[in-house]
């Protein structure tokens, strides 16, 4: 016995595998199984499979963005009375004080 060679694991086929060269060095694959109905069945069944996950991920996120809208919305409220109630109480004051005229908000651009 070969010392460099040795038997596989039992069950298996200790014969090494055939390499199919052509004239010109390249190696030739294998022909490919054939495809069973078995093969194509679950072929489309896995493709219906990663549609129905896409669609469940893409329903998740529209979820969480609608939870984070949630969460951001009480807060852009709350803060945009504060505003309106601060501008308000301003303009009272302005007014009690004799500057009766229209008030105009200036936006200074540098």
């Amino acid at each position: 016995m070969d010392p460099f060679r040795r038997p596989g694991p039992p069950g298996r086929d200790p014969s090494p595998p055939v390499l199919d060269m052509t004239a010109d060095g390249q190696f030739r694959d294998p022909p490919p199984p054939r495809r069973t109905w078995l093969d194509r069945a679950l072929g489309r069944v896995g493709g219906l499979a990663l549609l129905v996950t896409l669609a469940g991920g893409g329903l998740v996120l529209v979820a969480l963005a609608l939870v984070f809208v949630g969460l951001l919305l009480p807060v852009v409220l709350g803060a945009g009375l504060i505003a309106f109630v601060s501008f308000w109480w301003r303009l009272r004051r302005l007014r009690r004080a004799g500057g009766a005229g229209p008030v105009r908000f200036v936006v200074i651009r540098r």
